[in-house]
């Protein structure tokens, strides 16, 4: 288990230079798409790997100008897979259609799939946001080396803010993929049933133990320190869990209670991703035994274990 740490420093003063190829480092350019919002902040990261020969991770949304960015930066180099560190629609949406005007095969981790089944009379709350019908031409394996481009990229599983979640290692550096697993402008969503908090945590421990520090997320700027900010967010994840504890033993049985006594001042779309991610708290620490959880249709009802 990861150690407690401090609270996360979050990086909230990137300036993504929309459509404008940075360098990351040798073999690896960072393309952001023009898709900002409080759920994706500046934008969705692609990322061109390779010298003369190119991967794209996370081709992002369907969007002409993005297209037209990523082309450009591609300069006629050939694109050998297109790769995905998730199905989320912001990162996936234009993977086919490049796919098929790049001739390049998609490599991700499945179709899209919930962490857990769907109870009765539940919705997932961000299913429209989740790209269903794309299948892989190829699964990619947890521990298996891949070619991308001419450069070689290790996979890892990092389910939690969703099932088929991605990270990928650049071979040869100290530089991870990071996908929306560890991001550095915010701690990430994780939403039940489509992710997991137990997932989560324990991906996080997983990317601490990998033999990478400098993580490239999929929204927001480079982290230089991976390792410390991933243990940060594992601590700040556990003092949730305490806070919901607290908030339930204080009277709060209702999520929307717990979410007002943990987040009394928060913005309604902020609030709105609070719900989701404590209640994918609440399932965590039923799974301990340290709550009840009584559901019905009007919602559930939490009591100390």
């Amino acid at each position: 288990m990861a150690t407690t740490s401090p609270t996360p420093h979050y990086d909230t003063d990137f300036l993504p230079q929309t459509g404008e190829p940075i360098a990351q480092l040798p073999g690896v350019v960072r393309v952001t798409a023009p898709n900002a919002s409080a759920y994706t902040f500046t934008g969705t990261n692609t990322f061109l790997v390779g010298h003369d020969r190119l991967a794209l991770v996370d081709p992002g949304p369907l969007d002409a100008a993005h297209e037209t960015a990523l082309l450009a930066a591609m300069d006629g180099r050939a694109v050998t897979a297109i790769l995905l560190t998730h199905t989320h629609r912001d990162h996936s949406a234009s993977a086919r259609r490049l796919g098929d005007r790049l001739g390049a095969p998609l490599w991700f981790g499945g179709p899209h799939r919930l962490s857990r089944p769907l109870r009765r009379f539940e919705r997932n709350p961000i299913r429209k946001s989740c790209d269903w019908d794309l299948v892989p031409d190829r699964t990619l394996l947890d521990g298996e080396i891949i070619a991308a481009g001419d450069l070689e990229l290790s996979v890892h599983a990092t389910p939690g803010h969703c099932a088929n979640h991605l990270a990928f290692g650049i071979v040869g550096t100290d530089n991870l993929l990071s996908g929306d697993h560890v991001m550095g402008w915010n701690s990430t969503l994780v939403s039940v049933p489509d992710g997991s908090m137990a997932d989560y945590l324990a991906s996080l421990d997983k990317v601490i133990a990998l033999p990478y520090s400098r993580y490239l997320p999929a929204h927001g700027g480079p982290i230089a320190d991976g390792k410390a900010h991933a243990r940060a967010l594992w601590a700040h994840r556990q003092m949730r869990n305490k806070q919901v504890l607290a908030a339930v033993r204080h009277g709060a049985h209702r999520i929307g209670a717990v979410a007002d006594a943990i987040y009394p001042t928060q913005p309604v779309k902020v609030r709105i991703a609070a719900r989701m991610t404590i209640m994918a708290h609440v399932e965590y620490l039923e799974g301990l035994a340290l709550l009840r959880v009584k559901r019905g249709l009007f919602g559930v009802r939490l009591e100390l274990a």
